[in-house]
């Protein structure tokens, strides 16, 4: 059911959440996690009323809180890391570009068999535009799937890549960075206290020292970092990421990291006395996202820089107290490879497309609306594609951009489609969370972390005392623009 009017959805609550004041009330676990959660956030999500969006968003939110679900920082958890006094495992953070309730559950399930502590769910600047998912729906489909499952803790959202578009950055340079901040607050806000900043984008290998090829990259982290401080609610330390080596160009040395973080922190000292500065280093090493493709659309083997990548690390937490480096694009390399990470010090994984490549390549999925979405990237998406690409290649590239137009029908599948792909990204999960040593580390993380309730005000379509407002428009943004 899709609520169609708050009216609606006040009495469809009645004995299960009861509103009181800017909180929520649980009065019957068991019905809410029967039914009531499908109703409430596929309502967020789907429905054509903004007041109803709003209002089942905030009750997911603030019953999440009471049963135990905290949008929360990694930051403590990365501390220790850095100290040496947490390790031996590299946390999962995963990218949800479609059918984010249904996958998320499937994350969940396996958290729990696993007894696993920290999964980040992440969304990037770029996927917030194709898949149609701003971060309040994000969250809230996410802290749905957590309620559903029964996961408890504290639960980490992360703006994955918000990144300077080069191509922007180069003709008005501070409208660039002003709506990296803008997307910021509007993630901090959703409870995304995990941020990644991606300037990257700007460094410029053509100077003639590393310092000066990353200048304009620690400059704009250090603003930014700043920016995340002034904004952060009280009593949370957001975590914040920087990046030095875009993914997809050359490997990453050390003194690339050394000249990053030796400007960033000068740049941070300037905006404030005892900021905190960043908690990990994205790097590159070899990947790509989405991995490299071949003619018939396969992925080709990418030989990944494990010894860089231990490097860094190391160097990451011995010299500035990070928790040391994170690789990008991993998810569509060979299984043997990621119990590596772990072993080589990896802070932090990011997985996407594989889950994605799963949802469309599953026996489940109904072939024919593959075929629909597919039509509509050849139609719609035909300048997107390479002078040599061929069909099989221009499609895998491009297929990501079929989970907005397609949202409702792909959240609409049948209960029996839904249970078999879930079931397949469950046993993924379950296999890429073993390889990461991130098994029973429920209570390493329950030691660092202390996730803090944020008070969150009821919205206006709950509370009558305004007009409802409407959503910020959804931004088309590719990377490199």
């Amino acid at each position: 059911m899709i609520f169609s009017s708050v009216d609606q959805l006040r009495k469809a609550i009645e004995g299960i959440l009861k509103i009181e004041g800017d909180n929520v009330r649980v009065l019957d676990e068991k019905k809410l996690r029967g039914s009531l959660i499908d109703h409430l956030v596929y309502s967020a999500v789907l429905s054509d009323d903004a007041g109803v969006r709003q209002a089942a968003r905030w009750l997911v939110r603030r019953a999440g809180v009471m049963l135990g679900v905290l949008p929360s920082s990694i930051q403590s958890l990365y501390e220790a890391m850095g100290r040496g006094d947490a390790k031996g495992f590299t946390v999962p953070a995963i990218n949800i570009r479609g059918l984010t309730y249904d996958t998320a559950q499937a994350i969940f399930r396996a958290g729990l068999r696993g007894g696993v502590g920290p999964i980040i769910f992440e969304i990037a600047r770029s996927e917030i535009g194709y898949t149609e998912q701003r971060p309040a729906e994000y969250a809230c489909a996410v802290t749905a799937a957590a309620i559903k499952t029964g996961w408890r803790g504290p639960l980490f959202l992360q703006g994955d890549h918000f990144q300077i578009g080069v191509k922007r950055f180069a003709t008005e340079p501070q409208k660039e960075i002003d709506s990296v901040k803008e997307l910021v607050r509007e993630a901090v806000e959703a409870g995304f206290y995990n941020i990644d900043i991606d300037s990257s984008t700007v460094v410029d290998l053509g100077k003639p020292t590393e310092a000066e090829q990353q200048r304009d990259n620690f400059t704009i982290a250090a603003d930014i970092t700043a920016f995340i401080r002034r904004i952060q609610p009280r009593g949370v330390e957001v975590s914040v990421g920087g990046e030095i080596g875009e993914v997809g160009r050359k490997n990453s040395t050390v003194g690339e990291l050394r000249a990053f973080m030796n400007g960033y922190l000068e740049e941070l000292g300037r905006h404030g006395k005892d900021l905190k500065g960043i908690s990990k280093i994205s790097i590159q090493t070899g990947t790509s996202h989405g991995g490299v493709v071949l003619p018939d659309g396969s992925i080709a083997t990418v030989k990944l820089d494990f010894d860089t990548l231990q490097t860094l690390s190391e160097a990451a937490r011995r010299e500035f107290g990070m928790s040391g480096a994170v690789q990008h694009g991993a998810s569509t390399l060979p299984d043997e490879a990621f119990d590596h990470f772990p072993k080589r010090g990896a802070a932090e994984v990011h997985l996407a497309t594989a889950f994605q490549n799963m949802i469309y390549d599953s026996v489940h999925f109904p072939a024919p609306l593959r075929e629909r979405i597919y039509e509509y990237i050849r139609k719609e998406l035909a300048g997107e594609k390479g002078a040599r690409d061929t069909d099989e290649q221009f499609i895998y590239k491009t297929r990501k951009k079929g989970f907005g137009p397609f949202k409702k029908e792909i959240w609409n599948l049948p209960p029996d489609v839904l249970r078999g792909i879930g079931k397949e990204l469950e046993d993924k999960f379950f296999f890429l969370f073993d390889k990461l040593a991130v098994l029973r580390t429920r209570d390493v993380t329950a030691k660092f972390i202390k996730p803090v309730d944020v008070p969150v005000p009821a919205p206006e379509s709950l509370t009558g005392k305004g007009p409802v407002k409407g959503e910020k428009k959804i931004e088309a943004f590719d990377e490199g623009e």
